[in-house]
C-alpha cells in the first residue's frame, strides 16, 4: 500500500518537474517564485540561465517518469533519494542569495523532505 502511494507521489513529482521546467519557457516571470531577490526576468542573460534550469527540471522529471515505468520500486526509491539533493541545493541557493527563508524552507526544504520520504517509502516497501 505505501509503495503504491509513494509510486504515485513520485510520478506526480516527475510530472510537476516537467511542468515547472516548461513553464520557465512560456512564463519566465514565474522564476521570481524560486526565491532569489531582484530576479531580472527581463534580462536576456538571465533568461539564458533560466533556460538551463528549465532543461534541468524537464530532464529530472523525465528521468523519474522513465524509472517509474521501467524499473523496480527500489530503483525508483534510490533515484528519489539522489534527487533530494536538488531541492536541498535550491534552498541553499535561495538562502545564500539572501532570499526569503519562507521560500527556502517552505518550498525547497519541504520538497526535499517529501522527496526523501518518497524514496524511503519505496525502499522499505
Amino acid at each position: 500500500m505505501l509503495t503504491n502511494v509513494a509510486t504515485v507521489l513520485a510520478g506526480l513529482i516527475g510530472v510537476a518537474m516537467i511542468v515547472i521546467g516548461a513553464r520557465a519557457f512560456w512564463a519566465p516571470q514565474a522564476a521570481v517564485g524560486f526565491g532569489i531577490p531582484d530576479t531580472p526576468t527581463e534580462d536576456r542573460a538571465f533568461r539564458a540561465w533560466l533556460s538551463v534550469k528549465a532543461v534541468r527540471d524537464i530532464g529530472s522529471g523525465v528521468f523519474i517518469v522513465i524509472v517509474l515505468v521501467a524499473a523496480t520500486p527500489q530503483v525508483l526509491g534510490w533515484l528519489m533519494l539522489a534527487a533530494t539533493g536538488i531541492p536541498v541545493g535550491d534552498a541553499l541557493i535561495v538562502l545564500r542569495s539572501n532570499g526569503p527563508k519562507a521560500i527556502a524552507y517552505g518550498i525547497h526544504g519541504a520538497t526535499a523532505v517529501v522527496v526523501l520520504a518518497i524514496g524511503v517509502l519505496l525502499l522499505i516497501g
